[in-house]
């Protein structure tokens, strides 16, 4: 399935001003990373890499696509550019279900500028939210075995009791 379109349209707009100012070729790098750790707990876990990775792989702008962008004010030499579109950048990151930290680049991009703003917002959305999904789950798991470890300890100190008021008869 083609979900090239899934952007904002700001960084079609921004695309157009670096491929008018002839920056279509600049190689840029940028890190994805977050600032502060939700919910004050310790650590992320990354992922939802594989999607990305999709995303990228297939994206291409159809027919239809450049037709509903002619609508807009983007220039012709842009939308050719478009409609020739290949990603050709890097993508490294770290791998699936990695525990991170503030400020350490979960996943880093490096490639013509253009590449890189387009893939933006796909970036954003999957690892941001699976990610948030795979931290909460890391966290119901340990709570879950840390209450499973609590009903243990629990059932063999009545285990006891009932023991020691057995031997004591």
């Amino acid at each position: 399935r083609n979900l090239t379109m899934l952007m904002d349209y700001y960084e079609l707009t921004m695309s157009n001003g670096y491929f008018e100012k002839g920056f279509k070729d600049k190689m840029v790098v940028f890190d994805m990373f977050y600032r502060k750790n939700p919910d004050n707990v310790g650590f992320v876990v990354s992922a939802d890499l594989e999607q990305l990775i999709e995303y990228i792989e297939n994206m291409h702008f159809s027919k239809e696509d450049i037709e509903f962008l002619e609508q807009g004010e983007f220039s012709e030499g842009f939308l050719q550019y478009l409609a020739d579109f290949k990603f050709t950048g890097n993508i490294d990151a770290l791998p699936e279900g990695t525990i991170c930290y503030p400020n350490t680049p979960i996943v880093t991009v490096t490639a013509p500028v253009i590449e890189a703003q387009l893939i933006e917002t796909m970036l954003l959305l999957t690892m941001n939210f699976q990610s948030l999904i795979a931290t909460k789950a890391s966290r119901i798991c340990r709570t879950a075995a840390e209450s499973v470890r609590l009903l243990w300890s629990l059932a063999r100190d009545v285990h006891m009791v009932v023991m020691q008021r057995f031997l004591v008869q």
